[in-house]
């Protein structure tokens, strides 16, 4: 399979159409990133009313880079939990999938 050149990078191409479980990761992680930026907005939006900081400033871009970093801890921290709801695995009929996948 093609890397375009870059040796140490695998190819992660798969073949055949997406999973739910790759649709899954995809909404995991969007969810993520929409509550990261409620939250950076949240946080950022006093401390410019404040004048704590200007827009564009470093204290605007490390509110934003230590809510990131809460959020990536978070999500992380959480997703074996959500893989463990039985209502969500089932409701996603993502169970069904893995045992079809090892046929």
């Amino acid at each position: 399979m093609a890397n375009h050149g870059v040796e140490w990078l695998p190819d992660l191409r798969q073949e055949g159409p997406m999973t739910r479980k790759d649709w899954f990761g995809i909404g995991y992680v969007s969810a993520w990133v929409m509550i990261w930026g409620t939250v950076g907005s949240l946080i950022d939006f006093p401390l410019l009313n404040a004048d704590v900081y200007v827009a564009g400033s470093v204290g605007q871009i490390t509110t934003f880079l230590i809510s990131a970093l809460a959020s990536i801890i978070l999500a992380v921290v959480l997703y074996p939990r959500v893989l463990g709801y039985g209502f969500i695995i089932s409701a996603l009929k993502l169970d069904s999938e893995s045992s079809n996948s090892n046929q």
